[in-house]
């Protein structure tokens, strides 16, 4: 698995990048490996400020405010379309806002690091073509985040 990070958000030091990276690094291949992905995929993760992540949020959703996580899958099935019959191994980008990161782990009563790293596998769920418009969808998609989440040692305090 490739995993291209971009820390556009400054309030994370370098000391801490490489630990959250390598967190990061290891909760999008669990979530990856156990969904059935490919071993060879390749994901994009861009960590921003509420104001940027606002503006793609109303941009490609057409909503008008700041969210913690957005999924940009490039792996899409489209009904009318031929199987060319290539795979492409990128997965597509995650973007996820740190001020929000930081805001929901202390609402929750986690770390920081943790509630990081939860909407790292959910985005990365998302990729992979989870969802949680209806009941169902919801379950299954949490069950396998805390699956993820428990094969790294974060779950739920």
């Amino acid at each position: 698995m490739i995993l291209d990070i971009a820390w556009e958000e400054a309030s994370i030091f370098i000391e801490q990048r490489e630990l959250l990276e390598a967190m990061l690094n290891q909760a999008i291949e669990a979530g990856i490996r156990l969904s059935g992905g490919s071993d060879e995929a390749e994901v994009s993760l861009m960590l921003v400020e509420d104001q940027r992540i606002h503006d793609l949020n109303l941009e490609y959703r057409g909503v008008d405010r700041a969210t913690d996580v957005l999924s940009f899958a490039l792996q899409e099935d489209m009904e009318d379309e031929p199987d060319s019959g290539f795979e492409d191994e990128m997965l597509g980008d995650i973007v996820i806002s740190v001020p929000k990161a930081r805001a929901q782990a202390e609402e929750y009563g986690h770390s920081f690091e943790r509630e990081l790293v939860y909407l790292a596998v959910h985005g990365t769920l998302h990729l992979l073509g989870f969802d949680h418009e209806e009941e169902t969808e919801k379950q299954a998609m949490r069950l396998k985040e805390e699956e993820v989440m428990a094969l790294l040692n974060l779950e739920r305090a």
